[in-house]
């Protein structure tokens, strides 16, 4: 069973190592898998999408920690005590 690729556009190594530039712009913004055989050897994704990728991440772990935070005791707190 050959390995999943988990982007719809693929170029072998050797064309993206011929001309990487002329690969991004077919690619036109979207990310693309650089194969060598049958297997993914890296994935290309441009900034815009790995920026947004990064902020995703960033967004859940905070969640997690929300989540966290709502299961323990709380302890009320008078603005006069503060």
């Amino acid at each position: 069973m050959a390995p999943q690729i988990h982007s719809e556009m693929m170029v072998r190594i050797s064309e993206f190592k011929t001309n990487p530039m002329n690969v991004v712009e077919r690619a036109k913004g979207l990310p693309f898998a650089v194969i060598n055989g049958e297997k993914a050897v890296f994935y290309c994704v441009p900034a815009k999408t790995f920026e947004a990728m990064m902020d995703y991440i960033e967004d859940m772990e905070l969640r997690g920690y929300a989540q966290d935070r709502e299961a323990e005791e709380s302890v009320p707190v008078s603005l006069d005590n503060i």
